[in-house]
Order: C-alpha cells, then structure tokens, then sequence
C-alpha cells in the first residue's frame, strides 16, 4: 500500500485511505491496546485489510514488485 500511495497515480481519495490506515498501525492511540493478549492487535489486523479491499483496485503489479524487493533486501 505504500507504494500505491507514492505513485501520482493513485486518486487522492485512496492515498488518504491509505495514509490513514498507516498511521492508524503506527499510533500508540489504539481502540485496542496492542499489550491485550490476542486482541491487540485485531483491530489494527481489521483496518489494514479493509484499507487494502477499498484501495486494491489502485495496487499494481509494479508496486507488488517494488514491495518484494523491499522485503527481499530486508530479509535476505
């Protein structure tokens, strides 16, 4: 999702959802505390994947890519 938000491409509208969703992960201010066993970290699981079903139709081939290279530097 990130690289979706980074392409001119992508509509406004997406990238807010996006950028949204992002922050809402990062941010210590959560519906569910994330030290709550096996419930923290639901709520955060939940909006990823909804921000995901809106925007995915904006996801190209080339930023799925661009995330396999990021992710095979990272953890090769």
């Amino acid at each position: 999702m990130y690289f979706a938000a980074q392409d001119s491409d992508t509509p406004v509208w997406a990238r807010t959802t996006i950028y949204g969703a992002l922050g809402y992960f990062i941010s210590p201010i959560d519906a569910l505390p994330d030290f709550t066993p096996l419930l923290g970290y639901t709520d955060d699981i939940t909006l990823m994947a909804g921000a995901v079903a809106i925007v995915a139709a904006h996801i190209k081939p080339e930023h799925r890519a661009r995330a396999d290279k990021v992710l095979k530097r990272w953890f090769d």
